[in-house]
Parts: C-alpha cells; sequence; structure tokens
C-alpha cells in the first residue's frame, strides 16, 4: 500500500484539475471542514463520499483491560462517518449477493 496524501498533495491535484490557485483550493477545503463541524449535529453529507452523523450512545458495562474488573461506561454522544454505498462499491466493488 502507498502512503496517504498529504494535504499539499490533494491541494495540488485539485489545482491541476479545476483552474484555480492551491491558495485558492485550499480555502475551500477549509471552509468545507468549517461547515461540516458546524453543521453535524444536523447531518453533513459529502455527495459520493458519505454523511457525518451525532449518535448517541447508551450507556453500557465494560472491563477494564487490565484488570477485568467491571466498569460502568455512561451514554455520551459522538461523531460518526457513514460511508456511502457509492464509495464502498468503487473502492471494494459491487458486494456479492447471497445465494
Amino acid at each position: 500500500m502507498g502512503k496517504a496524501l498529504t494535504k499539499s498533495q490533494i491541494l495540488d491535484h485539485l489545482s491541476k484539475k479545476s483552474d484555480l490557485t492551491k491558495k485558492d483550493c485550499g480555502l475551500i477545503v477549509e471552509e468545507m471542514a468549517k461547515l461540516a463541524y458546524k453543521e453535524a449535529k444536523n447531518g453533513f453529507t459529502l455527495p459520493g463520499l458519505g454523511k457525518l452523523v451525532l449518535v448517541n450512545r447508551k450507556a453500557r458495562m465494560g472491563r477494564n483491560p487490565q484488570t477485568g474488573e467491571p466498569i460502568k461506561i455512561p451514554a455520551k454522544r459522538v461523531v460518526k462517518f457513514r460511508v456511502a454505498k457509492a464509495c464502498k462499491d468503487s473502492i471494494l466493488g459491487p458486494a456479492k449477493k447471497k445465494k
């Protein structure tokens, strides 16, 4: 596997594909991130990639991995990213149907 792209490499690629400068592409990427943070509580969709959603986790019992002692894990809110079907199919190939 190759290395993940850096922000600079992503901006360079975007600037070559669109007739924008790297600086302009950087501003767009930063504004998309800010908008995603602001709108995550309502669900923020990136078409073709997926959706940021806020999920409420219930309180549950867990175990301390060092001692094995049971501990209570409190309820909390977490941010999740649900990958779009088109993205999964593009990366992994279409899902095989069960017989």
